[in-house]
């Protein structure tokens, strides 16, 4: 079970890259989004319930596991645990229009958004556990989904 929770908690090891975990973390939110960016859209009811019940699985899963992860790491919120990534880019693409430029967009919005994190998301991260480690991913996550949404209007 410790392996399982290690590497989901990584993004299949994503998060030990040596170089900006997040980053990297975050590109493999885009490599699992891309397969499931078909259902995302008002067009496909069924579709679309399945990319939200996808999705907040993904937020509840990330949470639990990062809690368990932070204690076999000793650490709290390790830059290796990137579930909190991965969870905060399928936030940042709801809705938003298919194609590479929006899911370019998106990246470089949520990671604009996860490094800055503008308030309140940075007095929420202090959180303890997996809430602690998934908020403010989350919510960066939501910034970024109402910026290209915004876009998308003036576009």
């Amino acid at each position: 079970m410790r392996a399982l929770t290690l590497a989901l908690a990584t993004g299949f090891g994503a998060g030990y890259s040596p170089r900006a975990p997040g980053t990297v973390g975050t590109l493999m939110g885009v490599l699992l989004y891309l397969p499931l960016a078909r259902l995302n859209h008002w067009g496909d009811p069924g579709g679309f319930a399945l990319y939200l019940s996808i999705l907040a699985a993904l937020c509840a899963l990330g949470t639990w596991i990062s809690g368990r992860a932070e204690k076999i790491m000793g650490e709290k919120d390790c830059q290796k645990i990137v579930i909190d990534e991965i969870a905060g880019y399928f936030v940042t693409m709801l809705l938003v229009p298919s194609g590479w430029p929006w899911i370019v967009a998106g990246f470089a919005m949520f990671r604009l958004f996860d490094i800055t994190k503008p308030p309140p998301i940075r007095y929420l991260q202090s959180l303890g556990g997996g809430i602690g480690v998934m908020i403010d991913d989350v919510l960066a996550g939501i910034l970024a989904c109402l910026v290209l949404h915004l876009a998308n209007i003036v576009l």
